[in-house]
C-alpha cells in the first residue's frame, strides 16, 4: 500500500469521526488534531479506526508520535511494511 492510498484511508477515517472536516484543507505538516479541533476520544477513535480498517496495530506508547498527517501516514507506511 502506498503513501497515497494510506492517507485516503486516514482521510475517510477523521471524516468518519469528524464529518465536518474539510480534508482537501489539511496540512499534513500541521499538528491534525489542531487542524480538526479534535479532542482526545475524537483523536482515539481515529486511532482505533485505522488499526480497524488497516488492521495494524497502533501501540498507545506511539500516540505521541502521531501529531501531523504526514506522521500518521509515514508510521503507518513503515508498519505495513513491516507486516
Amino acid at each position: 500500500m502506498n503513501d497515497a492510498e494510506i492517507r485516503t484511508i486516514a482521510l475517510s477515517t477523521l471524516k468518519s469521526i469528524a464529518p465536518e472536516v474539510e480534508t482537501d484543507e489539511l496540512r499534513g505538516d500541521r499538528p491534525l488534531r489542531n487542524q480538526v479541533d479534535l479532542d482526545s476520544m475524537d483523536w482515539l477513535n481515529f486511532l482505533l479506526g485505522l488499526h480497524e480498517k488497516l488492521k495494524v496495530d497502533i501501540p498507545e506508547a506511539d500516540y505521541a508520535r502521531l501529531i501531523t498527517l504526514d506522521d500518521v501516514v509515514n508510521y503507518l507506511q513503515k508498519k505495513l511494511g513491516a507486516g
